[in-house]
């Protein structure tokens, strides 16, 4: 059993209120905007949320500042020289059209080559470009759930690359299945990593809990910098939570 709410703080804050068949409380503050997030157990009412959350206003304040702070790409428009990211590394499109299917390369350490048809419109570009993450993205994945869930010793019955607004990835846990989401192509391999580990303790701890801390300590003692990693670099639009 869920149950969903919002709780006003404060005339400038207001959380979202989770609660879950959990034993303790949990704060979260997810990029880009600062939302504030607790996990509470069923049985905790508000007045103990809110004094929870007033406890850590400290804390969620700097949270949110450095989110304010963080970079932000405005909407691509797929043009000469444009700034585009891959593997957490910043390069700079060069368009080329030619009569011939299309193709995205990446020759130096400066330039990624979208190579088009003559007349091919923003729109087109946008989806050529994001098939070649998905492609590279499809290249990676399988090596690291065939990595990691040997490690654990859980199986993964399926995943799969999908463009999410909010999400860095999530799973089903029933059927085993796992999503990553296409913008992690534009990321450091290893907060793909992360993304995946988190996702395969899942099947073994659903909850964000002691247990689920103690596995992610124990399997990847860096997954803290890697999560911040994740949320520090430049966003595109969309609150993105982990």
């Amino acid at each position: 059993m869920i149950e969903t709410k919002v709780l006003q703080i404060s005339p400038e804050l207001s959380i979202d209120v989770v609660r879950k068949d959990i034993k303790n409380m949990h704060l979260a503050v997810y990029p880009p905007n600062g939302r504030v997030r607790v996990a509470a157990p069923l049985r905790i009412d508000d007045e103990v949320v809110r004094l929870f959350a007033i406890s850590r206003l400290g804390w969620i304040k700097r949270q949110q500042r450095k989110f304010v702070a963080q970079d932000r790409q405005s909407p691509r428009l797929y043009k000469e020289r444009e700034s585009h990211y891959f593997q957490g590394k910043r390069f700079l499109l060069r368009v080329i059209e030619v009569d011939a299917p299309p193709k995205v390369v990446i020759k130096t350490k400066t330039y990624i080559d979208l190579y088009v048809r003559p007349g091919t419109d923003t729109k087109q570009r946008e989806t050529i470009v994001n098939e070649w993450y998905r492609a590279e993205l499809k290249k990676l994945i399988p090596l690291l759930i065939e990595k990691w869930s040997n490690q654990f010793g859980v199986t993964v019955n399926d995943w799969q690359v999908k463009h999410m607004k909010t999400k860095w990835g999530t799973c089903n846990i029933e059927k085993k299945r796992i999503w990553v989401n296409l913008e992690l192509a534009k990321k450091p391999i290893p907060c793909l990593e992360y993304l995946i580990v988190h996702e395969l303790v899942h099947l073994i701890e659903r909850h964000h809990n002691d247990r689920f801390l103690t596995l992610m300590e124990k399997h990847m003692p860096q997954w803290k910098f890697y999560k911040e990693e994740l949320n520090r670099l430049p966003v595109s639009h969309g609150e993105w939570t982990y």
